[in-house]
């Protein structure tokens, strides 16, 4: 291997495939970052199993074909430490092909490689593509939506851990779930080819996000392949594997009755949660709101013998029509409303047994907001 390459094409390269890397896994080979020469094209992959990226830089090839496996972690700390230097050169050291030495101006790195046949096959972009969605849209809806699944370490349910992603009509429909709390968010794709859906781990989206953002395509191609979606975009190919587990029925859980409407303003609701949050009970995090249909205001409170107890008195946009008491984890709350943008949200209520429902609402709702709604279980209070 002998070769030339930008800097700064390198180093972007070098930062993308990290998001990929296997830092934490029992296979050595999964620490790796391959980088392929074929002809002046330098390809750069980086995978964990659950997810991959793939990118191309230009390079001038100084000798023939060949692929090495260099230590990710090391190689990401390098770039990011590199002299001012507009050139990078990364040369097979003389010998049995164990060292890559890697200089950009007065510095030099000898670099031991990992066994190259080791690395795990990376499956090429596949045919069957699915469409086309709008970056901005895509990031939106996971904003939305992954925090209300649980963590890989959370539960053996894998199906809470992830996004369900439907593809249909003209629309994306994101959906996540922890079992008590329910976020959608659906909003119009560029192109659908073919309607389908799968269910991705939140982390795995997250770190999509972050490779998304870092490059300048308006529109992100999705692809399916066998138990993997392949996301292309500027040149770069970010793979994640599906879920095999079957997703809750959301549409389900979804109230289609709720008649109480209590109209908040939202910043003020969630200022409002926060405060009073801080003398709920560690075990439930419960608030509780008492509405009547005499006075366009909430009360909200919490209590525990530990912390001592708060009230506050929240504005409501107009009387309810009908009285109820219930009470929410606060936490599930403040998570919905501090992602949200719109000015005024309702929380739509039936009985204190029945979930809640959360949507933007006004003249003036946010483009950010619309295709969103939340859904939060009661928690029941001993007493």
């Amino acid at each position: 291997m002998d070769f030339v390459s930008m800097k700064d094409e390198l180093v972007f390269g070098v930062k993308l495939a990290s998001y990929a890397l296997g830092t934490r896994s029992s296979m050595p080979i999964l620490s790796g970052l391959k980088m392929e020469i074929s002809g002046a094209s330098l390809s750069l992959y980086a995978t964990d199993l659950e997810r991959s990226v793939h990118c191309e830089i230009p390079i001038e090839n100084k000798d023939g074909d060949e692929a090495v496996v260099l230590n990710g972690a090391i190689l990401s700390q390098i770039a990011n430490h590199l002299p001012q230097d507009d050139r990078i050169t990364l040369k097979s050291a003389e010998g049995d092909g164990t060292l890559v030495k890697l200089r950009c101006g007065e510095a030099l790195f000898d670099l031991p490689t990992l066994p190259v046949e080791d690395y795990p096959e990376i499956a090429p972009l596949p045919e069957k593509r699915i469409g086309k969605v709008n970056v901005q849209n895509f990031h939106r809806g996971l904003e939305l939506t992954a925090f209300a699944s649980l963590k890989v370490n959370e539960t053996t349910r894998l199906s809470l851990t992830g996004v369900n992603i439907v593809v249909g009509g003209s629309e994306m429909k994101m959906i996540a779930t922890n079992g008590y709390r329910l976020a959608v968010k659906t909003f119009p794709m560029e192109e659908i080819v073919e309607e389908n859906e799968f269910l991705i781990e939140a982390g795995v989206l997250s770190d999509l996000d972050r490779v998304l953002s870092q490059i300048n395509a308006p529109n992100v191609d999705i692809y399916r392949g066998d138990g993997q979606i392949f996301f292309h975009a500027g040149g770069v190919t970010f793979t994640a594997k599906t879920i095999a587990e079957e997703f809750p029925d959301f549409d389900r859980v979804i109230p289609k009755d709720n008649s109480i409407d209590l109209a908040f303003n939202r910043q003020a609701l969630l200022a409002s949660l926060q405060r009073i949050e801080i003398t709920a009970a560690e075990e439930s995090g419960a608030v509780t709101f008492r509405v009547t249909n005499e006075e366009s205001a909430a009360r909200i409170n919490s209590s525990s013998k530990e912390k001592g107890e708060a009230e506050e008195r929240v504005r409501l946009g107009k009387v309810p029509s009908e009285a109820i008491e219930i009470s929410f984890k606060a936490e599930y709350l403040i998570d919905a409303l501090k992602r949200m943008d719109s000015e005024q949200i309702a929380l739509w209520l039936a009985t204190p047994e029945k979930a809640g429902l959360i949507e933007p609402t006004g003249d003036d709702i946010s483009p950010q907001d619309e295709g969103f709604l939340y859904v939060c279980m009661p928690v029941r209070l001993g007493g």
